[in-house]
């Protein structure tokens, strides 16, 4: 079992930014690849990104590339989510989400999800 907390989330101004952080417990963290959903009212879970154990394979959705970096750091155990240039359209809650394998866009091959942290973005 794997458990996974978000944090960092808040209000903030478009054009601003905002660090999500997530930590997990349990048993090891080790091989498993972590991903970002996120969701607003009203709509499905959308895929945000997500990054191999080792690194090595990042992908990340279109509305986010080029403003949303994702890391990690496997010694701490924890995710990060580096949102830049925020627009109002970010608004939801966002979840981290982790899985073995590379990664990817599909939200029914994560096993382990946290309980996700809200970020709202104002115009």
């Amino acid at each position: 079992q794997v458990q996974l907390v978000e944090s960092g989330g808040g209000l903030v101004q478009a054009g601003g930014s905002l660090r999500l952080s997530c930590a997990a417990s349990g048993r090891t963290f080790g091989g498993y690849a972590m991903g970002w959903f996120r969701q607003a009212p009203g709509k499905e879970r959308e895929f945000v990104a997500s990054i191999s154990w080792s690194g090595d394979s990042i992908y990340d959705a279109d509305s986010v590339k080029g403003r949303f970096i994702i890391s990690r750091d496997n010694a701490k155990n924890t995710v990060y989510l580096q949102m830049n240039s925020l627009k109002p359209e970010d608004t939801a809650v966002y979840y981290c989400a982790a899985r073995l394998g590379l990664g990817g866009s599909y939200a029914g091959a994560y096993v382990y999800w946290g309980q996700g942290t809200q970020v709202t973005v104002s115009a």
